[in-house]
């Protein structure tokens, strides 16, 4: 062993990195910490460092961004920074129609890419990143944070120990109140429900169903869905009043393989009355398991309740009591740094990583059937990418 630490240094520019998801995801909580905790190990004599440049358009923003995080390097020129040799790394987390336009601009000029999906707003466009990406010659990626999630993690390890039998059904409950931002300010931009500026549940929540569904569960092969806007009229950060052209939520049955049925409400305008913001049932022969963001509580084959259906009589039975919390066996770190450690290891050692713009691609392609089948109240079937 070499008595001398290697450190290869990794120059990533990340632009977008002002907004909600830039910062606090990738910045805060992915990349600053790698940083402090001396970077990413490859062995004991060997580490990658990151080196960010962070950019946007509002040099107030970044100003600030860059006092918080002790990050010096800060710039709104995109088209300079990404001629300078030392930023290897293109990150992309602007909003999703600004995206097509920059990352083909960093293709260009030799940058490997890892963005935030959706990767664009049509299945054409991202499929077309994916092409340019492999014909420049660089390695890309794109951000699939919740396969690193706990719950999501712990329902893998059950279907690996075959706890769950034939897999039945999957069902997922997403979604949350999100204020109009007249009276109370909302907890999401205004741009996320306008069309025109690349907004959308199912543009945005569809490529997350996606990525989990082919990891986790079984390729998606047909979708049935209804796409809708609750409500119509919203409020700028600045109180003025807009017009709401994006949907806000969306209702869908995915067919997958091995005769899966997955059943995913997708809601801005709903209230919370389940376990976590997010929850996935899995229903199989031998056992079911419901996870939220970070626990599972499951129910074996074995300890499943006989309920009879009477609505005659009131019943004082607590179905949660019948599930089983599952232990905490393991830790686990945050999914959107875990993600971006495997990334710079791909860079720099050239490890694997499967999650590229082509996977991109295919949740930009189901959001896209998905409002297709809204639109003609319909199965469509989902087509293999090439």
């Amino acid at each position: 062993m070499s008595d001398e630490l290697t450190t290869h240094t990794v120059g990533i520019i990340m632009n977008g990195v002002t907004g909600r998801m830039g910062t606090n995801q990738h910045l805060l909580r992915s990349i600053v910490p790698i940083m402090k905790q001396g970077g990413v190990k490859i062995s004991e004599d060997e580490v990658i460092m990151p080196r960010p440049v962070l950019v946007g358009r509002n040099p107030v923003k970044l100003q600030k961004l860059s006092e918080r995080t002790g990050i010096e390097e800060w710039t709104t020129d995109l088209d300079a920074v990404l001629e300078e040799d030392d930023y290897h790394i293109y990150f992309d987390a602007q909003r999703t129609d600004l995206r097509f336009g920059s990352v083909k601009k960093a293709v260009s000029a030799g940058k490997h890419i890892y963005c935030e999906k959706p990767t664009a707003v049509t299945t054409e466009e991202a499929v077309k990143l994916h092409h340019i990406a492999e014909e420049g010659g660089v390695k890309h990626g794109v951000v699939q944070d919740k396969l690193w999630l706990p719950g999501l993690m712990q329902l893998k390890q059950l279907k690996q120990q075959d706890f769950f039998g034939k897999i039945l059904s999957v069902k997922a409950d997403f979604g949350y109140w999100v204020f109009e931002g007249d009276t109370i300010a909302a907890q999401r931009p205004s741009w996320n429900y306008r069309e025109e500026d690349g907004g959308g549940l199912i543009l945005d929540m569809f490529c997350h169903w996606r990525y989990i569904l082919d990891n986790i569960f079984g390729e998606v092969k047909s979708v049935s869905c209804l796409g809708t806007t609750h409500i119509d009229k919203r409020y700028e950060e600045d109180g003025t009043p807009y017009e709401a052209t994006a949907d806000d939520a969306a209702y869908a049955i995915f067919e997958l393989e091995d005769d899966i049925v997955a059943q995913f409400n997708s809601s801005w305008t709903t209230r919370v009355r389940r376990d976590d913001l997010v929850t996935f049932q899995v229903d199989g022969t031998r056992g079911s398991a419901v996870a939220g963001l970070r626990e599972v509580w499951i129910q074996p084959h074995s300890a499943t309740p006989k309920p009879v259906w009477n609505p005659d009589v009131d019943s004082d039975h607590n179905f949660y009591d019948d599930w089983i919390k599952m232990p905490k066996q393991q830790e686990f770190d945050n999914a959107f740094k875990i993600q971006w450690e495997l990334f710079l290891r791909h860079v720099v050692k050239d490890d694997p990583f499967r999650w590229n713009l082509l996977e991109a691609a295919k949740g930009v392609q189901l959001a896209e059937i998905g409002y297709e089948a809204s639109e003609q109240r319909a199965w469509i079937e989902v087509p293999e990418l090439g």
